[in-house]
C-alpha cells in the first residue's frame, strides 16, 4: 500500500468501542508521567497482542522455562487520526525485537541497519577481524608485538568512531512540516555534540516518523516496559514511562516543532 494512502496497513483500529472516550485537544506531552486514557487502551490492546501472537518468539523473561537470553523491551503506542477521520493507533518497540526490526503490526525502523551487505555489516566484520588480530598477538606474549598491538587498537578505535558516525548520518527524522534533520544535526547543540549510542531507535521517534510519513495526525503517546527488569534499571513490567531525556528529547523537540503540546504534568 502506498505511503500516501489514507489508511496504511499499520494503522490499527481499536478493538474496543471508544465512543465514551474524549480525544485530547492537544498532543500529549511525551514527557508526561500520566498517559491519556486512549493511550492506555491502545497499550492494553497491544499487550494482549504480545501475550497471544504466534508470529515470533522473544524471551522477555516472563516464562521461566523459555530459552534464550532474557531481554525486556520498551514498547510504544501512538493514538492517531487518519485522513478518513478514523481513530486508531500505531505500535512500536525500541531497538530490535526477536533479533529483527520488521514484524507484523509494528512500524519499521527509521533506518534499517541490518540490510544484507550494508556498510554496517561490512564495518562490523572489519572490527571482528581487528579484534581477532589483537587477540592473536596478545596470546603470543611477546614484548616485541606491543607496538603492533597498540597500532591495531588505535585503528580499531578510529574505525569504530567512523562507523558510528556513518550510522548516525543514515537517520533522518521528519516533522509535521516535512522538514528533515539528521541525528548529527539534531545533536549538534547537545551536551557533547554527539548523539548517544542507540539514538533514534526508541519507540517514540519511530512512531512519529511513521505517522508524519503517512499523513496520520498524532494525538497521544504512551510507552511501557514489557518483561524482566534489567539489573541496573528501574523499569518494571507493564509500567508506563515518559520518553527518555538523553536519547529522545532532542529528536522529539525537532519532530514536534509544529505540534501544539499539552502542558506537562508533574
Amino acid at each position: 500500500m502506498s505511503s500516501s494512502s489514507p489508511q496504511p496497513t499499520l494503522f490499527t483500529p481499536f478493538t474496543a468501542c471508544i465512543a465514551a472516550y474524549s480525544l485530547p485537544e492537544e498532543f500529549t506531552n511525551p514527557f508526561n508521567e500520566e498517559p491519556h486514557p486512549l493511550s492506555l487502551l491502545a497499550a492494553e490492546e497491544l499487550q494482549h497482542h504480545l501475550q497471544t501472537q504466534q508470529d515470533w518468539e522473544h524471551n522477555f523473561g516472563l516464562q521461566p522455562e523459555q530459552e534464550g537470553a532474557v531481554i525486556g523491551k520498551m514498547f510504544g503506542v501512538l493514538v492517531v487520526r487518519n485522513q478518513l477521520q478514523e481513530i486508531g493507533y500505531l505500535s512500536a518497540f525500541s531497538g530490535k525485537l526477536a533479533g529483527g526490526f520488521h514484524h507484523k503490526r509494528f512500524v519499521p525502523p527509521v533506518f534499517d541497519s541490518l540490510t544484507q551487505g550494508s556498510f554496517l555489516n561490512r564495518g562490523m566484520q572489519e572490527l571482528s577481524h581487528l579484534n581477532a588480530e589483537i587477540k592473536s598477538l596478545q596470546a603470543q606474549e611477546k614484548l616485541g608485538h606491543q607496538p603492533q598491538i597498540e597500532a591495531l587498537k588505535e585503528r580499531r578505535k578510529n574505525h569504530s568512531i567512523a562507523l558510528q558516525g556513518q550510522l548516525f548520518d543514515q537517520f533522518h527524522f521528519h516533522n509535521k512540516a516535512g522538514k528533515q534533520k539528521s541525528l548529527r544535526q539534531i545533536f549538534r547543540h547537545a551536551a557533547n555534540g554527539n548523539p548517544p549510542a542507540g539514538a533514534g531507535e526508541c519507540a517514540a521517534p519511530k512512531l512519529l516518523q511513521y505517522a508524519f510519513q503517512n499523513k496520520l495526525e498524532p494525538l497521544a503517546l504512551a510507552e511501557f516496559w514489557w518483561g524482566k527488569s534489567p539489573k541496573s534499571a528501574y523499569w518494571k513490567h507493564g509500567q508506563f514511562y515518559p520518553a527518555c531525556r538523553e536519547k529522545c528529547a532532542p529528536i522529539l523537540s525537532h519532530m514536534l516543532e509544529d505540534v501544539v503540546l499539552a502542558a506537562q504534568s508533574h
